[in-house]
């Protein structure tokens, strides 16, 4: 059974870091993604990571704050999270696509697999 879980979530004042993770299991993912979704908001793209790592994309609300690592013997990806804001408060989601290198990464129906999604909360 394939399965992406995601940890890391929590709650942050503004202005710091949390780091999630994201551990695959029975499957091998060619591309991975992170999406939240706020309160009344729609999904929205944060960041994605080809099989490489060489080619990532960051939504413009979250680049020069977040990256996007993955290591692939251990099939898990992270999203380092720095500089929070109020506005970053969501339920993040990892997500994965199989038997492809790189997609568009934040065209969320690209992608086979979904976790079940962790908390972030930043504070004022």
């Amino acid at each position: 059974q394939v399965q992406l879980v995601e940890s890391g979530g929590g709650l942050v004042q503004a202005g710091g870091s949390l780091r999630l993770s994201c551990a695959a299991s029975g499957g091998t993912f060619g591309v991975y993604g992170w999406f939240r979704q706020a309160p009344g908001k729609e999904r929205e793209f944060v960041a994605g990571i080809s099989w490489s790592g060489r080619d990532t994309l960051f939504a413009d609300s979250v680049k020069g704050r977040f990256t996007i690592s993955r290591t692939n013997a251990k099939s898990t990806v992270y999203l380092q999270m720095n500089s929070l804001k109020p506005e970053d408060t969501a339920v993040y989601y990892c997500a994965g696509r199989s038997r492809q290198p790189t997609i568009p990464f934040s065209d969320s129906i690209r992608y086979d697999y979904w976790g079940q999604g962790t908390q972030v909360t930043v504070s004022s």
